[in-house]
């Protein structure tokens, strides 16, 4: 990835600041790198809509992609035999009754396309800590009482920023996401999902601008 570094902003990892992702359009979304992983820069980063991505033992990179890829509750898609799967009620639902375990099941699940893990032990026992600071939270799904699916990611008044999901068994990690949402449809503006896939797609979820996306996550800094 040296090419990208190309004009790019190296963080100081003595200070805590980034570029102003709405003046600043970096290649692909990059818009910095280095810098460090402690809970301080995490939470400030998310903030202003910024999220790390890279390869654990290389350099940390910042993204803010332009698109950003989001879902708005009240858009949220069930398809009829989804909605015949929540009715029959295999799967019971839980929120930050095992962060840790959610957690390290998405470091461990295995991607297409992709080799290794983006969540390196640092970056995992950073959003531990943030977890433990009412910061982060975590979804879990519950099939006779063994975890088989979930997810996790950072509130942010009324945005929650998405961070990565597992299912150990088909539909889990879908269950759970769709009963999150419709749970918190009221109190949820927004779902950041950071980049495309085609499973939240199916979900509903949509490019926007990211200067809509930035705009509706300034109101929640303004109200907080």
């Amino acid at each position: 990835m040296g090419f990208f570094f190309q004009n790019m902003v190296r963080l100081d990892e003595n200070e805590i600041s980034f570029p102003d992702p709405e003046l600043y359009d970096g290649q692909e979304g990059l818009i910095a790198f280095g810098g460090d992983l402690s809970v301080e820069r995490i939470w400030f980063a998310y903030q202003l809509g910024i999220f790390p991505w890279y390869n654990p033992g290389e350099e940390i990179l910042w993204w803010s992609p332009d698109p950003r890829f989001v879902l708005y509750p009240d858009e949220l898609k069930v398809s009829k035999s989804m909605r015949k799967i929540l009715n029959r009620n295999i799967f019971t639902f839980s929120e930050n009754k095992n962060f840790r375990e959610v957690i390290r099941n998405c470091q461990q699940t295995s991607r297409r396309e992709q080799t290794g893990t983006w969540l390196s032990d640092e970056l995992m026992e950073s959003f531990i800590q943030l977890h433990d600071y009412g910061l982060a939270k975590s979804i879990e799904v519950w099939q006779d009482e063994e975890l088989v699916g979930g997810f996790y990611g950072l509130q942010i008044g009324s945005v929650f920023c998405g961070e990565s999901m597992f299912a150990k068994v088909s539909n889990a990690s879908k269950a759970g996401f769709i009963h999150f949402v419709e749970s918190n449809k009221d109190s949820l503006d927004l779902i950041d999902c950071q980049s495309h896939t085609d499973h939240l797609e199916s979900l509903g979820a949509k490019m926007i601008p990211k200067k809509e996306f930035l705009k509706t996550l300034h109101k929640n800094n303004e109200r907080r």
